[in-house]
């Protein structure tokens, strides 16, 4: 089965540092390859609890969209899950110039686990077992930061992770399921995320098959994200969801 597994769904420190939500990124299986994307705090005890049970040992791969901890945190334990505590060298870590050279993220230690490191940068195109995948675009955010297109058989699936808003932005991003890091419920200039708005500028420029909102702010929290997907399904004629913590999106019945 083809699936998006969320491991958490929780974006700003407040939210994750209360855990108010889980922070443990995203779990990606597409066409019999197993991707891990920006695994937070608890990245690997979701894995192992979660029914059924993910084991990090059948990852391909790894890919950091940013070095900041609510996205970076378990990096480094899981690649030594994912190479059974080293003893296994495997795998692929995609990451950002500044995850590795600038207060890098990665241990060098477990650099020498994995088959092999590769940068990510602007126009970058990347393979991973089965399915490929691209950087479009450098987002603005605090630290480098990329968005993903990330392409399969019969299927794409984009990831705008955090960023702030600008022009042009959603024509980088135009996958069959798009997901977008809404972690503002209004804008705030002094901040470089996505709020509500922003969002739904992005989902009616591009009407994705699918809309899934997620890395929720206090803000959003408190909204209730699962209405506000709701009343945006009535309103755009798309369907839109808000993620939930552990929840699991079949991608097939999304295929061209």
């Amino acid at each position: 089965m083809n699936k998006i597994k969320f491991l958490g769904t929780a974006g700003a420190r407040f939210v994750v540092m209360r855990q108010l939500r889980a922070s443990g990124g995203i779990w990606l299986t597409l066409d019999d390859t197993h991707v891990m994307i920006d695994p937070g705090p608890g990245a690997l005890v979701r894995c192992l609890s979660s029914k059924p049970k993910l084991d990090p040992r059948d990852l391909d791969g790894i890919i950091l969209t940013h070095r900041h901890l609510d996205h970076s945190n378990d990096i480094n334990i899981l690649i030594e899950a994912m190479t059974n505590g080293g003893f296994k060298k495997k795998g692929v870590v995609f990451a950002p110039r500044d995850a590795l050279e600038c207060d890098p993220v990665i241990l060098k230690y477990v650099r020498e686990q994995v088959d092999r490191i590769e940068i990510l940068k602007e126009k970058g195109k990347y393979q991973i077992g089965n399915i490929s995948f691209e950087t479009p675009i450098r987002l603005k955010h605090g630290v480098e930061t990329y968005g993903l297109n990330i392409r399969g058989k019969n299927i794409s699936i984009s990831l705008i992770t955090d960023t702030d808003y600008f022009t042009g932005l959603a024509s980088h991003f135009y996958g069959d399921i798009l997901i977008v890091n809404v972690v503002m419920l209004e804008d705030k200039s002094s901040i470089e995320h996505l709020c509500l708005q922003e969002a739904e500028q992005i989902i009616i420029a591009n009407k994705p098959r699918l809309a899934i909102l997620t890395h929720f702010g206090m803000g959003m929290v408190k909204a209730k994200p699962w209405e506000i997907a709701e009343e945006l399904t009535k309103k755009l004629d798309i369907p839109v969801i808000a993620a939930r913590d552990g929840m699991e999106v079949d991608i097939d019945q999304y295929k061209k």
